[in-house]
């Protein structure tokens, strides 16, 4: 029989009244009640109520004993009384008379409290995050994260899928974010780069005549902080497979997310087969390619109405003529909403950084008119076309900006959030998902104004490839897709191009000479010069989906040993000195700046 333990903190029932138990565990509260102290034992999976009275021999001893001290305690199975049934716990029913008891493990005094879930300094939880993880709240999102994780490979060999693992030491790569190095010391001057993604050993994969590849991969780039993407590593669902098109990844992705969310969580999901929206569509209506689907509020383009000439809205009118658009959005019924409601949203546009929101609302007495600041520069005709336009109805109000294109697109991506959630119309209790499809294959460089790839450059071009027409790049859609739950996106992936003649036509338009592939992607251009099957794939943020599942804002609160924004390791002391031998051995020095 183990010595610590008869029981776990969470298994004692009525069943067991009268058994003599042992049970170990940190001491997560205790109250004192002059002849008796009440000590809730805790472990990994629950908490038991222990009781002592003033008549044995070790009260006076717990009575001082320091909260998470970890002890062994041996005692005898009891009932409660009707009236102090706890249902908050599984052990509510019964309580431990603690007969004996050892110390196990002392604890020194607490820089934070372990029973409390209050926020805390970011500093103190994660110097101490061995404490901070012991709180019952982050302690249940570890767990989550494991289930899911166990879970996600379970369906992905139900769904025929091979894991494998791709190294960590590779080659610089000259595409996406800033790498981390790792000097190499058998070869001097030289560095490998922890992966940014497994991009091109899962293509490598596929090349190698395996059709279904997954991992749970790391993933290194040192960028800085967000709430959403932990600086330094994170981890996704890296998966690819042969011989698919586009709609064969969007079908094993669903399954996998369906029924991962359906088990994990309680929320409805808006869509049982995932909407498919155009990047240009998602642009135009939502400002945005990461739209939140729970929100109904929809962005619409009416920058040809500020042409006629019967509207007199001439701030508006001279932008549009130099290139400006106008876009606005409808908010249903809401001319009852006081004058302040609007105004807010104008200011709060401000704050942002833009010029404000213009407003007013449609009325109908005899005819159509508008209410509000800039209701008198429209006349009836102009609103009716509005209305054809926009959907809107008497009572509807419209918020309209205007500008240079990301700039109206921006501050109405995030004005619909905000008018969402001010008027209460997104649904928590909702997850809604949606594919964003048919991206761009180039974009303009807003800095040099050449064309550069918009997206991931070793994506498959739509349409026949023998009638791709380079001389008109910015047309060429591709093969790319993002999916995005509430407004977040979850991953990016694509078709992939395994043409190596196609290849350097795309990179050619992007200012790649054929020298330039062959130097900077030589393992991949090499690999699919010798059979490669059509293929594709796609890699969803594990930390993202524990996130959306465990109603968590910050990607630190899934993840158990967050660095902190300047990518420090306060717990560890990482990144740290090294001494002068090991530099010594890598061939480095440290040159010191001035």
């Amino acid at each position: 029989m183990n010595k610590f333990r008869t029981h776990k903190c969470n298994e004692l029932r009525k069943e067991k009244v009268g058994d003599k138990v042992t049970i170990s565990g940190w001491i997560n509260k205790k109250r004192d009640h002059g002849n008796l102290l009440f000590i809730d034992l805790r472990d990994n999976y629950g908490i038991t109520q222990c009781i002592i009275d003033k008549e044995n021999s070790n009260f006076k001893i717990l009575e001082k004993i320091q909260l998470e001290t970890v002890i062994k305690i041996e005692g005898e199975v009891v009932e409660r009384s009707k009236e102090s049934v706890n249902n908050d716990i599984e052990t509510g029913e019964i309580e431990v008379v603690i007969k004996n008891f050892q110390v196990l493990g002392e604890c020194k005094e607490l820089p934070l409290p372990v029973f409390s879930d209050r926020e805390y300094a970011e500093e103190i939880r994660l110097k101490y995050r061995f404490l901070d993880l012991r709180r019952k709240k982050i302690h249940e999102n570890i767990i989550l994260r494991s289930k899911v994780i166990s879970f996600i490979r379970n369906e992905m060999n139900k769904l025929g899928f091979l894991e494998f693992q791709t190294p960590i030491l590779t080659s610089s790569s000259p595409e996406g974010a800033r790498d981390f190095l790792v000097p190499s010391r058998l070869n001097p001057g030289k560095f490998y780069a922890l992966p940014q993604a497994p991009q091109q050993f899962k293509q490598l994969v596929m090349v190698s005549g395996f059709d279904k590849y997954f991992q749970i991969a790391p993933c290194f780039r040192d960028e800085d902080a967000r709430a959403d993407r932990s600086p330094g590593e994170f981890y996704q669902l890296d998966l690819e497979m042969s011989f698919v098109e586009q709609e064969d990844v969007f079908n094993v992705v669903e399954k996998l997310f369906i029924n991962t969310f359906k088990k994990f969580s309680n929320k409805k999901l808006l869509f049982n087969q995932f909407p498919r929206i155009s990047f240009k569509e998602s642009m135009i209506k939502y400002g945005t390619d990461k739209p939140d689907l729970r929100n109904p509020l929809i962005i619409s383009d009416i920058t040809e109405i500020f042409l006629r000439e019967d509207v007199s809205f001439e701030i508006f009118k001279k932008l549009v003529k130099s290139g400006s658009k106008v876009r606005c959005i409808v908010t249903k019924n809401t001319k009852d909403k006081p004058r302040s409601f609007f105004d807010n949203i104008d200011k709060w546009a401000k704050e942002q950084g833009a010029s404000g929101l213009a407003y007013f609302t449609i009325e109908k007495e005899k005819e159509i008119s508008a209410k509000g600041p800039v209701g008198k520069f429209f006349s009836k005709e102009s609103l009716n076309e509005i209305m054809i336009k926009t959907e809107a109805k008497v009572g509807d109000s419209i918020f309209l900006a205007c500008g240079k294109l990301e700039e109206v697109e921006k501050i109405t991506a995030l004005a619909r959030d905000k008018i969402g959630k001010d008027l209460g119309l997104i649904d928590e209790n909702v997850f809604a998902f949606c594919w964003i499809v048919d991206y761009p294959m180039y974009e303009i460089d807003n800095q040099t104004n050449k064309i550069k790839f918009s997206h991931n450059p070793f994506s498959m071009p739509q349409g026949d490839i023998d009638k791709i027409n380079f001389d008109k790049p910015l047309e060429i859609l591709a093969y790319q897709y993002d999916i995005v739950c509430n407004g977040i996106e979850l991953s990016s992936g694509a078709i992939r191009n395994h043409i190596p003649d196609l290849m350097y036509k795309l990179f050619t338009v992007a200012g790649y000479s054929k020298s330039d592939v062959d130097q900077k992607f030589s393992g991949m251009i090499n690999a699919l010069s010798y059979g490669a099957p059509p293929h594709g794939g796609i890699a969803p943020g594990i930390d993202r989906i524990i996130m959306l599942l465990a109603n968590e804002k910050n990607i630190r609160e899934v993840t158990m040993f967050p660095m902190n924004q300047n990518a420090q390791d306060l717990m560890m002391n990482a990144p740290s000195n090294v001494s002068e031998n090991q530099l010594k051995e890598l061939n480095l020095s440290i040159k010191n700046k001035k």
